[in-house]
C-alpha cells in the first residue's frame, strides 16, 4: 500500500539546507521513494497559516519503506542538521479513504 511522507518545515537557520537539499533525495530513492513536491511556495487557503517555510511530499511503496528512510543511519546526520536548524514535523499517511466512499481508494 502506498504511503506518503509529508515534511512540514519552518527553517530557523538555513545553514543545513544546501547539503540536505543536494543529498537527501538519493536516500529517498534508495528506499523506493520519490518526491512529489519539495516547495517553498506555500499558500494557506483556509485556516491560520502555520508559519511553514517549505513542505515536501514523498511517495513510498509502503509505510515500512518510508520508515526505513527516516531510520537509515546515512540519513542521521541530515536529520540532525534539519532538526538543529528548523522546527519540523514528518507525518506518514497511507492511500486509504477513512469514509470509504471514494471507489479508487481502499477503505481505512
Amino acid at each position: 500500500m502506498t504511503a506518503y511522507l509529508i515534511a512540514d518545515i519552518k527553517v530557523t537557520d538555513g545553514k543545513w539546507v544546501p547539503d540536505y537539499g543536494a543529498s537527501v533525495h538519493e536516500l529517498v530513492h534508495k528506499h523506493g521513494g520519490k518526491y512529489l513536491s519539495r516547495s517553498g511556495n506555500v499558500k494557506t487557503l483556509e485556516g491560520a497559516p502555520l508559519d511553514t517555510s517549505l513542505i515536501a511530499i514523498m511517495s513510498f511503496p509502503t509505510a515500512k519503506a518510508a520508515e526505513s528512510f527516516v531510520a537509515d543511519p546515512a540519513y542521521g546526520r541530515f536529520a540532525a542538521a534539519r532538526r538543529g536548524g528548523s522546527e519540523s514535523r514528518f507525518q506518514l499517511i497511507d492511500d486509504t479513504d477513512l469514509a470509504g466512499t471514494i471507489p479508487y481508494l481502499a477503505k481505512a
